[in-house]
Formats: structure tokens, C-alpha cells, sequence
């Protein structure tokens, strides 16, 4: 057999019969030589023959090219997501005025801050600990990625090994969920992000979603939670330490780490540093003389129970508001969305001195008083206030309410309450805006003559209008001047006031001043104050009186931003809504409601009034339901209201309609005593405030009328629908010269308080009849009760 003959025998598997080492003849007739003979060899194994160095070589460059097909096509169909929503949550950070901290809102405490605001070194404290070559990766590790891949498989938990940037993607755009399946979108994920955002983007990412505990997400909580700075003002070694928190940030808590946990903290403190200065990023001489950075004990969460749930609640909605402002395709409803839990950083116009100063006033003069198991009514008592600073309309001081947890309504922006008598300055300032004049012609100024008799018929030029009503305790003042009414709030004066100068034009001033009158309808009802307002709407009123007519929109808002972007936020003090002088002129008339009326007793009362200038007004509404105090000082304006809201259902109310929880009914009788009316209470509370926090000073007044200033001679007109009895007599029960008399007309008692003694000109005579047919006398029983049934009496 020739030599081919025996290797194609031998792939066949035979084996020649020729003995060992014996030669094969040679083939007769071809002249070749024959091949000698080979040994036999022995058959190879399956295994050995299927695995064979091409075939293993073969195999894993099939495996590779597959497996880059696959990572090709896996790059392809993995997009980067939206951000998660636990990512995008933060808690919103509210200050007061001196940037100190009010409070925080949300359920994660996270502030977002640009890497502008975190020191340059503090930054490279996190490279340093988690990721060297963070600057020159692709932003992924896949070593690590591939030995975590192995060990989840392998059910070995938790492993690290990640970069910066997939830490950044597994907190942003995932979550910590340890599968096969999410590793892989995270590196996929993190290859991507890298080539779309900066390193800065991405590691300002990671430092402010990592969690570094006592509930801190983000660097700036963290700096809050630990050394109470804001992240701008953190020293390297503090960084190194927030740093090396991220590793293990419960175990190495130094407030309840053990000694083994702050020996390893310290550890991993001094390997962060170290690695600063391999890198040059830190000089050697500096590190070696840095110590650890102790953190400070952990602090109670800033909650929003007592005030703070008011004043953040309020912020919110200015807010709101604002966003709608310069967006008009927002609604409220993604204002709100806007807002809520989002990072804001919000400095709010309150005076952490005068805030106090508030809440101690109300407690000294009102709720420290009250005992709702020793009287119910006391239960009903609701206060509010608002304390603004004319000047600039910033909102110093507010009081919502005892508790925000325990009443959640603020009772200092709250508007289903009457503001009584406290709305009798815009019927004055109406007047004097418009140039308004009684119904003999005669022009409205502080020294005009009026007919202050109870229960006195309004007339439009002899014409009843149905509104006639009662004054505090149904008294009658017979002709009284407008600055002695508004003493001592007089309603028939002004309800006559009001339809001289016309209601529509009332209602358009106490718009322009800052009344939300939508839907009012103007009528002569609301000149005793039958509309709801609110403690905030007052005081913004009372602000502009205080601004010499420019138009005050109290704000609590200082400032507002997040991520580094402000919210432009619009001046609260604007253009003049009604003239200086006519300002003045109220401001100048307000002072004789404290010096000579209604809130006398309880202002002078104060001891550290020491001849403060003071003008304001009280205010009580029918039944006792709400009482008032809106008053100010050059500086400071304050509108103090008490509210009465049935706590829980049971017994009668005051018109004789069963309670029902939430309802308005009296404070006849809170804290073991009569009637609470707005001289009462609300005065104490205003008085033992504002003296206490403003300088003494006088108002700078551009007018010739009212209590504060110098009367250089008295008004002459003769008083405008004034009885035909002569000015200085007691009014009688003699019949009008055109009524007929009554049985029981309501002016034949003589006033309880004080007898009408109207100023009067050289020469006037004190017989002097009225200009017009009186109608003072009008008969208390003849069948026109007020046109409101809720707005009879109050001052």
C-alpha cells in the first residue's frame, strides 16, 4: 500500500496488516518507491474531538461577535428615561427675612443646588472617594459592571465597583433595585449620559441625589443635617467627610456610629484626603494639617406646627399666584404643581422678632385666657393677624391660628367673616376721592354734620333707600360731626355717607384699595361691613391709608428660587389709588378712634404707648360673630381679628338656629366675660404688639382735617338730614315737621355716652334748622328692618 493509500486508510479508521517498521513493497509496473511502514495509532476521544483548539477559538469569537451585536442592539433600544419621580422630589426651604431657617416642607428632604454653590475642593472630595478617573472615563467601569453582574447572578447581593456617573443613573433615571436587568440598563444608560451631559452636569447630578442619612438627599441637606452651613460653606474636611458618608451613611452617622464604625469613618475620611493629594488636588502640607471635622448632634426636623404651617401655607399660594402671573397658560392646578415639594428656596418678609412679639401678644392678651372646658364659648374663639410694613408691603408678623395641625384654615387670610366697622374708613376715603357731597350739596370732610340718631331712614334726595340701621346698642347721637362718628362708629352716619357719595363708588374705592369685591353687590347694607374680608385684605387697606394713598399689596414673599433661578417678584407698593391729602385726611381722623372713641381704654391701657401716634378703627359684627382691631403707626400696620366658629355641633345659636360644627356664632361671654368687641380684646392684642416693637414717631400728614391735626375754625354747613331740634339739645320725642310721630320713636332717650355737641361757625345760631326735611326720626316700627340682617350694630 502506497503512502496515500495508508493516510486515506487511516482517516478511515484502518490500520494496515504490515508488520512494525516494515516498508511497502513498490507497485509493480509504476516505478514509484513504496512508503515504508508507520506505526498504528491510537483512536482519539469524542471530547477530543470536539473540542478542538479552532473549534474553542471559533466559539468564543462567535460568542464575542454576538455579544457586541447584542450591547450594539441593546444601545440602540435603551433610551435615557425621564428622571424618576423620587429624584425630582424635594423639600422646599422657607427662611426667615435674616435667611435664618422657618421650616421645611416635603417628604424628602432634598434641596437641589448648582455645583456653582459647592466649593471647587469640596466637589473633588467626592472623586476622590468614588471614582479617581471620573475626568477621563467614558462614565462607565466595566470591570466592576461585569464582576456585579457575576455576583448578582451568583446571589451575592449588593456590590460596588460603579462609577460616578452610573451612580448618578442608577439614582436619577432608575432605581436600587439590584437585577441583572437594571445593571445593564445602567450601563447602557451611563455610556450614553456621558456623551450627552458635562462631567460638572453629571457629578452636580450625583451629589445631589445621594442619600447621606438623617434623612438628608442631596449635599445641601446633608450640610444642613451635619454643620448647619448651606453647601457654599463647606471646608474640605467637612466634604471629606460627607464624601465618605455615602459608603455606608447610617453606620457612619458619628451621632450613633459605634467605635468600630468611627474608626472606619475616619478611615475612609483620611483616604478621601489622601487621594486629593495623589491627584494633585490637594497640597500635601495643607492635608497633613487638617483634623477631622466632628459633626454637629442631629436636629429635629423644622415641622409646620404652631405658625409655620400659616406663613408657609400663605408663601405657597403668593407664589402660585406669581408663577401664573408670568405664565398665563399655567393653572392653579399646575402652579401648585409647580411649587409643592420642588426645591424652592423661600425667604419670606417675616421678622422673626416681630413674629414672636405677635404670638406672645395673642397668648398675653387672649388664648392664654381661654378655657373651652371651663366655658365652651371659648372653644369658638378663632384669632388672626397680619402685620405689614407700609413702606415696602412686606408681611412682618401673621397669626393663623392657636395651631396649624389643629386648625388648619388660616384665620389671618380667611374671608367669610364680617370686618364690621373697620370698613367705615373706605365710606371716607369714598368720599373724599370723589369729591362727594351731602345730599344739600354741602362737600364731605371730617367736620360734616350728620344726623347719628339709631335706626334713621337713608334717603337719595327724599327718596328712601330701605336701609335703616341701628347703632351700637341702638344709641342715638342726634348731629354729630364725621370725625366724632367715626369715634364712635356711628352706622347711621355712614350708612347716609355711603348713598351720598353713591355705593358703586364706595365699592370701587375699597376695590382699588385692595378689597377683593367680586361679586358684592353695592348696596347700602355694606357700609356697615356686611362683605367677608380677611385680617390681610384690612391690613392692606389700612397700608395704603398709612403709604399716603399708594396702593399696598401685602406680600410675604422676599424672595423665591430654585436650581439657581429667581422669581422676579413685583414691587407690593404701587401707584397712588386715591390722593395724599385724602389719605392723610383718614389717617388724620383714625387717631380720634383711639385717643377720643372705641379703642381708647384698651390703647392708652398700654404703658409703653408713651404718646405714640396711633390711628385705627374697631370693628364688631352683628350677634358678636367677629370683632376688630385694624390700627397702625408710621411704620407698622396691623389688623388684629377674632373669629367665632363653633368647634363641634350643640345648643342655639344667637338668631336661634341649631349649632351645626363650623358655624359662625358669638363669643358673647369668652374668657368668663360680656360681649367681645373690637375695643376689647383685639385692641389688647394690637396694642400689646405694636408698642412693643416700633420706635415712637409721628405721621407726616399732608391735610388741615381731622383729630390730628390743628382745627384752624369749625365746618358751617348745617348737618346734612340733621333733626329740626336745635344741635345742642338732647334729641326728643317731639314728631319731625313732616312725620307723623311714633308710639316709640327710637331718639327719645338721650345717648348713654356722650351728648351731640357738633362744632359751630362765628356767628352760627344754635337754633339753626336743617337745610332739608328731616327724616332722622323715622319710626322704629314702621316695617323696613336693615336690608341685611346680619349687619345691624357693631363699632
Amino acid at each position: 500500500m502506497g503512502r496515500a493509500e495508508e493516510r486515506r486508510a487511516r482517516q478511515r479508521g484502518g490500520r494496515r496488516a504490515a508488520s512494525k517498521g516494515r516498508r511497502s513493497a513498490p507497485t509493480v509496473g509504476t516505478g514509484s518507491t513504496a512508503a515504508p511502514d508507520k506505526p498504528d495509532q491510537p483512536k482519539k476521544s469524542l471530547i477530543r474531538r470536539m473540542f478542538t483548539w479552532k473549534k474553542i477559538l471559533g466559539t468564543i469569537f462567535g460568542t464575542c461577535l454576538l455579544a457586541i451585536a447584542g450591547f450594539i442592539g441593546l444601545y440602540l433600544y435603551v433610551d435615557v428615561p425621564p428622571p424618576n419621580l423620587a429624584a425630582q422630589q424635594q423639600s422646599n426651604v422657607y427662611k426667615f427675612s435674616d435667611g435664618t431657617l422657618l421650616a421645611r416642607s416635603g417628604k424628602t428632604n432634598r434641596e437641589i443646588v448648582g455645583l456653582s454653590k459647592v466649593p471647587r475642593k469640596v466637589q473633588l472630595t467626592f472623586v476622590a472617594a468614588e471614582n479617581k478617573t471620573f475626568y477621563k472615563d467614558a462614565g462607565v467601569d466595566f470591570k466592576g459592571t461585569a464582576r456585579a453582574l457575576l455576583n448578582t447572578l451568583a446571589g451575592k447581593g449588593k456590590q460596588g465597583g460603579s462609577t460616578i456617573t452610573q451612580q448618578y443613573v442608577k439614582n436619577y433615571y432608575l432605581n436600587q433595585d439590584q437585577t441583572v436587568t437594571r445593571k445593564l440598563k445602567e450601563l447602557v444608560i451611563a455610556l450614553k449620559v456621558d456623551r450627552e451631559k458635562s462631567k460638572d452636569d453629571i457629578l452636580a447630578g450625583y451629589i445631589n441625589t445621594s442619600y447621606y442619612g438623617r434623612n438628608a438627599y442631596g449635599i445641601q441637606a446633608a450640610a444642613q443635617a451635619y454643620y448647619r452651613v448651606d453647601a457654599q460653606d463647606l471646608t474640605v474636611e467637612q466634604g471629606a467627610y460627607l464624601a465618605a458618608l455615602l459608603q455606608a451613611p447610617s453606620q457612619y452617622d458619628w451621632a450613633v456610629a459605634t467605635p468600630t464604625s468611627k474608626r472606619l469613618v475616619k478611615a475612609r475620611w483620611n483616604y478621601v484626603l489622601n487621594n486629593m493629594v495623589e491627584q494633585g488636588w490637594l497640597p500635601k502640607t495643607k492635608r497633613d494639617a487638617m483634623k477631622f471635622p466632628t459633626p454637629k448632634a442631629p436636629k429635629p426636623d423644622a415641622g409646620l406646627g404652631g405658625q409655620k404651617g400659616y406663613l408657609v401655607g400663605l408663601a405657597n399660594q403668593q407664589l402660585e399666584q406669581q408663577l401664573m402671573a408670568q405664565d398665563s397658560s399655567l393653572s392653579q392646578t399646575d402652579a401648585e404643581k409647580a411649587v409643592i415639594a420642588k426645591g424652592w428656596t423661600i425667604t419670606l418678609n417675616i421678622d422673626r422678632k416681630k413674629q414672636a412679639a405677635l404670638e406672645k401678644a395673642v397668648k398675653s392678651q387672649l388664648t392664654g385666657h381661654l378655657d373651652k372646658k371651663k366655658r365652651r364659648v371659648d372653644g369658638y374663639v378663632q384669632p388672626g393677624a397680619v402685620s405689614v410694613d407700609p413702606k415696602t408691603g412686606g408681611i412682618v408678623a401673621l397669626y393663623g391660628g392657636q395651631d396649624y395641625y389643629a386648625h388648619y384654615s388660616s384665620n389671618a387670610t380667611r374671608r367669610d367673616f364680617q370686618p364690621a366697622s373697620t370698613f367705615k374708613p373706605v365710606i371716607l376715603a369714598a368720599a373724599l376721592r370723589n369729591n362727594a357731597t351731602t345730599q344739600d350739596g354741602k362737600q364731605i370732610t371730617a367736620d360734616t354734620i350728620y344726623d347719628g340718631n339709631s335706626r334713621r331712614q337713608a334717603v337719595d334726595h327724599g327718596v328712601k333707600v330701605g336701609f335703616a340701621p341701628p347703632n351700637e346698642d341702638n344709641q342715638s347721637y342726634g348731629s354729630i360731626t364725621v370725625q366724632k362718628a367715626m369715634n364712635l362708629s356711628v352706622n347711621s352716619v355712614f350708612a347716609q355717607m355711603g348713598v351720598d357719595v353713591g355705593m358703586d363708588k364706595v365699592m370701587d374705592t375699597a376695590k382699588q384699595l385692595g378689597m377683593d369685591t367680586k361679586g358684592m353687590q353695592a348696596v347700602p347694607a355694606q357700609t356697615l361691613g356686611s362683605m367677608g374680608a380677611s385680617p390681610l385684605e384690612m391690613a392692606g387697606i389700612y397700608a395704603t391709608f398709612a403709604n399716603h394713598g399708594k396702593k399696598v399689596t401685602p406680600s410675604i414673599l422676599k424672595s423665591a428660587e430654585r436650581t439657581g433661578r429667581s422669581v422676579q417678584l413685583p414691587d407690593a407698593v404701587g401707584d397712588s389709588v386715591i390722593s395724599r391729602t385724602a389719605a392723610d385726611t383718614v389717617t388724620s381722623v383714625l387717631t380720634g378712634v383711639v385717643d377720643d372713641g372705641t379703642a381708647h381704654s384698651s390703647v392708652e391701657a398700654n404703658s409703653l404707648r408713651d404718646g405714640q401716634q396711633v390711628a385705627g378703627k374697631t370693628g364688631t359684627s352683628d350677634c358678636n360673630r367677629s370683632a376688630w382691631f385694624t390700627g397702625y403707626t408710621p411704620d407698622l400696620v396691623t389688623s388684629v381679628g377674632l373669629f367665632g366658629e363653633a368647634d363641634k355641633a350643640g345648643g342655639t345659636n344667637c338668631d336661634g338656629r341649631p349649632i351645626k360644627k363650623w358655624d359662625h356664632v358669638s363669643m358673647k361671654g369668652a374668657m368668663g366675660k360680656g360681649r367681645v368687641d373690637g375695643g376689647g380684646p383685639p385692641a389688647r392684642i394690637w396694642a400689646a404688639y405694636t408698642f412693643g416693637v416700633t420706635k415712637k414717631a409721628e405721621f407726616d400728614l399732608d391735610t388741615a382735617q381731622g383729630a390730628a391735626v390743628e382745627p384752624t375754625q369749625t365746618q358751617s354747613a348745617s348737618p346734612s338730614q340733621s333733626p329740626t331740634q336745635t344741635p345742642s339739645q338732647t334729641p326728643t320725642s317731639e314728631s319731625p315737621t313732616t312725620e307723623p310721630p311714633t308710639t316709640e320713636p327710637p331718639t327719645s332717650a338721650p345717648p348713654t355716652t356722650e351728648p351731640p355737641s357738633p362744632p359751630q361757625s362765628p356767628g352760627q345760631s344754635p337754633t339753626q334748622t336743617p337745610s332739608q326735611t328731616p327724616t332722622s326720626q323715622e319710626p322704629t316700627g314702621d316695617g323696613t328692618p336693615p336690608s341685611d340682617p346680619l349687619a345691624s350694630g357693631g363699632q
